[in-house]
């Protein structure tokens, strides 16, 4: 009987704590913790994704390719780095690479007189370009090496944006 008084005594303690604790809330009284603190005043802020491309200005300076937004998938790569990469052919410059690294990316560039694609051997490669006022687009399928703007209508035309999907 003993255990029995022992068990009833606590539960009735817990229902009584909690109890007074409700009320307490209830009746707006302060609690030993502020609710409603600003993050900036106690912690971390929160990251926010821009899809700027980290570096831009610095490769701007470097290479001359403007890169402006990416979901970070498509990534500039040394074309000697490995042979799997996008590959694009320009007049007037040295191949430039990038390394796919999932399944669906994004990244807007500016790359001027791109006449030549090759593509990596896992995706799909969608590239829109413009040419004075119009713009071209290109569907390219995985592992394909294809002449695109310049070398198809003798127009310069500027690179501005690859999309990669399976």
């Amino acid at each position: 009987m003993n255990a029995r008084k022992a068990w009833t005594r606590t539960a009735g303690s817990a229902m009584a704590a909690g109890a007074l604790a409700w009320a307490v809330v209830a009746s707006g009284q302060p609690s030993a913790a502020p609710v409603g603190e600003l993050v900036a005043e106690t912690g971390p802020g929160y990251a926010i994704e821009d899809y700027n491309y980290p570096d831009a200005d610095k490769i701007l300076a470097e290479q001359g390719i403007v890169l402006k937004r990416g979901d970070g998938h498509i990534l500039l790569a040394d074309c000697r780095s490995e042979e799997n990469l996008l590959m694009f052919l320009a007049r007037d410059r040295a191949d430039v690479c990038f390394k796919v690294t999932a399944d669906e990316g994004f990244l807007t560039l500016e790359i001027p007189s791109v006449h030549g694609v090759r593509t990596d051997d896992s995706v799909n490669t969608h590239l829109s370009m413009t040419a004075e006022e119009d713009r071209a687009e290109y569907d390219i399928p995985a592992k394909t090496w294809e002449g695109i703007g310049e070398s198809v209508d003798g127009r310069e035309h500027v690179l501005v944006e690859i999309r990669v999907s399976k």
